[in-house]
C-alpha cells in the first residue's frame, strides 16, 4: 500500500458505482485506503484486478480490467470492469469504475 499511495494525490477522489457495500464518492487517501480495507475484509483478501490493457496520456488513463474475488460463503464473481483515471503531475487525482454487468457486482458486494 505504501507504493500505491505515492502514485495517488492526497486529495484524491475515488468513485465506485452501484448499490452495495462498497459504493460511494471517497475522497482522500484515508477514506480510500479505508475502502480498500473493507474491500479485503469483504473478499478475505481474495480481490484480484487481472489487467486486460491501459490506455494513458499525461493526464489521463483507462485500464480495462478483469476483477474476480471469492466470499467466505462460497460465493465467487468475476466481472469486467473500466478504470478511468486523471492524472496531474504523475498523481492520480480521481478514480472512476464502471461495471460491465452492475447488477451482478452488487449482488455480490451486498
Amino acid at each position: 500500500m505504501a507504493a500505491v499511495s505515492e502514485l495517488f494525490a492526497d486529495d484524491i477522489a475515488y468513485h465506485v458505482p452501484g448499490n452495495n457495500a462498497l459504493t460511494g464518492d471517497y475522497a482522500g487517501k484515508d477514506e480510500v485506503f479505508a475502502a480498500f480495507g473493507k474491500l479485503l475484509e469483504i473478499t478475505g483478501g481474495t480481490f484480484k484486478n487481472d489487467i486486460h490493457d491501459i490506455l494513458a496520456n499525461a493526464e489521463h488513463g483507462v485500464v480495462l480490467v478483469v476483477n474476480s474475488a471469492e466470499r467466505a460463503d462460497g460465493r465467487a464473481w468475476t466481472g469486467r470492469s473500466a478504470h478511468i483515471w486523471h492524472l496531474k503531475d504523475g498523481m492520480a487525482t480521481e478514480f472512476l469504475r464502471l461495471n460491465e454487468d452492475q447488477a451482478t457486482a452488487d449482488a455480490f458486494f451486498t
